[in-house]
C-alpha cells in the first residue's frame, strides 16, 4: 500500500475571496482566529484590498488559516507523513498535532511581522531562475556575493531555484544567470529577502515567541525544510523553525524523500495549485491533487 502525504502552500497563494466559501461551515474556527488576532482577518481575506492581502504579515495567517480550515473539513483522512512549503510547514505541524492551531495562528502572525519589519530594516529581494541546475545556481551566488548578500532560498522543483538578497547581490546573481542561459530570470514582488541572512532580526523576534510556545512531539513524520528530512521530536522542531527563516527551503529533496519512504499520493491542502505543479515535476508517477475550494472537498466522499 502507498503512503499519503498532506502537503500545504506558503506565501504567493493567496487571493481576494480566499475561504469565504467554508465560512459558514467553519464559522468558530474563523471567528477564533480573528479573537486570537485582535483583528478580522477573514475580512481581508474575502474583501481584500489585494494590497493588503499581499503585506506578508497578513498573507502568512490568511493562508494558514485557509488550510487549517480545509485540514478540519479533511480530518477524517489521515496522512503518514506531511511537509509544507516556508510557512506551510506551519499548517504542517499543525496536521501532525505538533502544535495547537491558536499557538500556531500567533506564531504565524509574530513570523510574518517580524518578517516584515527584518525587510524595512534591512531591505532586499527575491528572484526566480528557471532552466539551471541547483549546483549552477549556488555557484551563480557565490560569485555574485562580491556585491552583496546573495543565496539560494528555495529548491523548488528540477530548474526552479529561487534566490534571496540584498538588492544589489540578487540583481548581480540576475545578471549572471542570464549570461549562463538561464530560460527565465524574474524578480519576484516580496517585501523581504526571505530565507536568506537579512531575516536575522526576524529570527530573534521568532525564537522568543518559540520559546513561549508549547511545541509537542508529532504524531507522523514532518519533512522539514532546512534539511528536507522526516523530524517528529518537539525540541528539534522549534529548533528547524528558527533556522528555516535564513536557510534555503528544500521543497524538491523533501518530496523525493516523501516518495523514498513510500508516499504515492499527495494532496495539496490550501490556496492555490503551486505544490501540485512542483510535486509533478519533481515526479510524474505520483498521484497529486489539491483541496482549496468548498466543491473539491465533495471529491473525497
Amino acid at each position: 500500500m502507498g503512503k499519503l502525504a498532506f502537503v500545504f502552500p506558503g506565501q504567493g497563494s493567496q487571493f481576494v475571496g480566499m475561504g469565504n466559501d467554508l465560512y459558514q461551515g467553519s464559522k468558530e474556527l474563523m471567528d477564533s482566529a480573528n479573537d486570537a488576532l485582535g483583528f478580522s482577518l477573514t475580512d481581508v481575506m474575502f474583501n481584500g484590498p489585494i494590497d493588503s492581502l499581499k503585506q506578508t504579515d497578513i498573507t502568512q495567517p490568511a493562508i494558514f488559516l485557509h488550510s487549517v480550515v480545509l485540514l478540519e473539513k479533511v480530518k477524517s483522512i489521515k496522512p503518514d507523513m506531511v511537509a509544507g512549503h516556508s510557512l506551510g510547514e506551519y499548517s504542517a505541524l499543525v496536521a501532525a498535532g505538533a502544535i495547537a492551531f491558536i499557538d500556531a495562528l500567533k506564531l504565524v502572525r509574530t513570523r510574518g511581522q517580524a518578517m516584515l519589519q527584518a525587510g524595512i530594516e534591512q531591505p532586499g529581494t527575491m528572484a526566480a531562475v528557471i532552466g539551471l541546475q541547483p549546483d549552477t545556481v549556488e555557484i551563480i551566488c557565490d560569485k555574485a556575493s562580491s556585491n552583496g548578500i546573495v543565496q539560494c532560498a528555495n529548491f523548488n522543483s528540477p530548474g526552479q531555484v529561487v534566490i534571496s538578497g540584498s538588492v544589489d547581490g540578487v540583481k548581480s546573481a540576475m545578471s549572471i544567470a542570464k549570461d549562463q542561459g538561464a530560460k527565465l530570470v524574474k524578480e519576484l514582488v516580496v517585501s523581504g529577502a526571505f530565507h536568506s541572512p537579512l531575516m536575522a532580526s526576524a529570527k530573534e523576534k521568532l525564537q522568543t515567541k518559540l520559546d513561549e510556545t508549547n511545541i509537542n512531539n508529532a504524531d507522523v513524520p514532518v519533512y522539514a525544510n532546512v534539511t528536507a528530512k522526516p523530524v517528529m521530536q518537539s525540541s528539534e522542531i522549534k529548533n528547524l523553525l528558527f533556522e528555516q527563516l535564513s536557510s534555503p527551503v528544500r521543497w524538491e529533496e523533501s518530496v523525493i524523500n516523501m516518495i523514498a519512504d513510500g508516499a504515492t499520493e499527495f494532496i495539496e491542502i490550501g490556496p492555490g495549485k503551486v505544490l501540485q505543479g512542483l510535486i509533478k515535476r519533481i515526479n510524474k508517477d505520483v498521484k497529486v491533487w489539491g483541496v482549496e475550494k468548498l466543491e473539491d472537498l465533495e471529491k473525497l466522499n
